[in-house]
């Protein structure tokens, strides 16, 4: 029988406490945590982090039962190769839920030691929650948590201004950081806090915009037995992830100096605007995906991994991004390229198996924001891009909602869906594309009116209804 995992069977080294995180689940203890750790390791960091259940539910009393102590297993391709790691994390101090403990969460505050605050509340975290009027109640939102955890800071260390903080927030929304200020703002306003607080908060303490990329499957439920067995422990909190992982941080590189993760060799990036990471992200990473799904479901392919591998289609995508979407892009070329490689290996993890079907969520309104910019620009700037055409001639076909008798997994707004329905009853191919190009509600704008797109769409829509697609 395995040991059970925790600080009695194995080594947890003490070290200072340095960083409080909002959030308990896979994603910041398979990216933020892991990078901490791997830190502690190669440049001696020598910080702890205290984690913060955000909600009342939640995975503080299983960290807890195991000392903090968990597995972090790296599954993908890397430079060609494939790897199957195993890391034993050691960096979290302990778990706690405010809503239980209250008190042990005020009195984090008072920890001189503390530098940094961590958060991935998902999307929806980062909110302002006009219902929370009583300061002296534990907060319901995590903003309102932290202007609580701010104050007692403040006062108990009479307002000093070497005790503010660092905010490196991970939730996926633009302007992460500005929002998170601007929403303790709002509580401090709620509140009617002093003045001078309010001053501090905004002078002595720094909200950085972040984007972070990391694909973390979570706990390995079906390889769980062979994983345990590789470990040698027990192990109920694992978390697997791809090897890929990148933080671009909005910030000065005097950041570095408390948070120096790019020399542990950890691919975080310092920035003075990380607007065209944004961008880049979108474009390749996201694009590639959308871009993807029509052409290979149509092709008769189901998943991502399958969809590069095969010829036509691998061809197609690979062609996409480095002939059509890179170009549009303001990034270093070798920058792009790399990153672009790096999502194409990304795309080939064979320890993942991502449904095309998953991905074709909401395809319009990922088609307008993450490939009609690429393929605008690249119009504007040397005509019309071929390929990314085809994909927007089979998103058309897509969306008709059946090929060759098959139901297509169209999975879209019910107007967005009648749109399309409304178009494939017209009487001409010609027309169907015209009428779903023309339609404001669909683009932002008429497609029509870009020079020689229509044409273009109906000309590949008819060599794929035809069954006659080159790729």
């Amino acid at each position: 029988m395995l040991p059970t995992l925790s600080a009695k069977t194995a080594h947890k080294p003490p070290r200072p406490l340095k960083i409080i995180q909002f959030g308990e689940g896979n994603f910041l203890r398979a990216f933020a945590d892991w990078m901490v750790d791997v830190m502690n390791e190669q440049i001696n960091f020598h910080g702890n982090i205290q984690i913060i259940q955000p909600l009342p539910t939640g995975m503080a009393g299983a960290l807890r039962q195991q000392d903090g102590l968990y597995h972090v297993s790296l599954n993908g391709l890397q430079n060609g190769k494939t790897i199957s790691t195993h890391r034993l994390i050691t960096c979290i101090q302990s778990a706690i839920n405010p809503y239980e403990d209250s008190r042990c969460f005020f009195e984090l505050a008072e920890t001189e030691s503390i530098r940094i605050v961590i958060s991935n509340t998902t999307e929806s975290g980062i909110a302002f929650d006009a219902s929370d009027t009583n300061p002296a109640a534990l907060a319901k939102s995590f903003p309102g948590k932290v202007t609580q955890l701010l104050w007692h800071r403040y006062n108990f260390f009479n307002g000093a201004p070497d005790k503010g903080l660092y905010f490196l927030p991970c939730e996926l929304i633009e302007k992460n950081g500005d929002t998170l200020r601007a929403t303790v703002i709002r509580y401090i306003d709620l509140w009617q806090l002093p003045d001078a607080f309010k001053a501090w908060v905004c002078s002595q303490n720094i909200f950085y915009n972040t984007l972070v990329d990391r694909i973390v499957p979570g706990f390995p439920k079906d390889t769980i037995n062979e994983v345990q067995q590789e470990i040698g422990y027990s192990d109920n909190l694992v978390v697997t992830a791809e090897p890929f992982h990148l933080w671009v941080i909005e910030a000065p590189e005097a950041v570095r100096e408390f948070f120096p993760a790019d020399k542990a060799g950890l691919q975080v990036k310092f920035v003075p605007d990380l607007t065209p990471y944004r961008t880049r992200k979108v474009r390749i990473l996201n694009g590639a995906h959308t871009a993807l799904v029509p052409v290979a479901y149509l092709h008769g392919l189901r998943t991502v991994k399958d969809s590069v591998d095969d010829t036509d289609t691998g061809k197609f995508i690979r062609e996409a991004i480095f002939n059509e979407i890179l170009p549009t892009l303001e990034l270093p070329a070798d920058e792009l390229t790399q990153f672009a490689h790096d999502v194409l290996e990304r795309f080939q993890n064979p320890f993942i198996r991502h449904e095309l079907a998953s991905i074709a969520l909401n395809s319009i309104s990922k088609f307008r924001v993450r490939i009609l910019p690429s393929l605008l620009a690249y119009q504007q700037q040397k005509g019309l891009p071929k390929r990314l055409i085809r994909s927007l001639a089979s998103l058309i076909l897509f969306y008709k909602g059946e090929w060759k008798g098959v139901a297509t997994p169209v999975n879209d707004a019910a107007e967005t869906v009648e749109i399309f329905r409304r178009a494939w009853q017209c009487d001409s191919v010609d027309q169907t594309c015209t009428q779903i190009l023309q339609h404001t509600d669909l683009w932002d704008t008429d497609l029509t009116q870009v020079p020689g797109l229509a044409q273009a769409v109906i000309k590949d829509l008819r060599e794929v209804l035809a069954e006659q697609p080159v790729l």
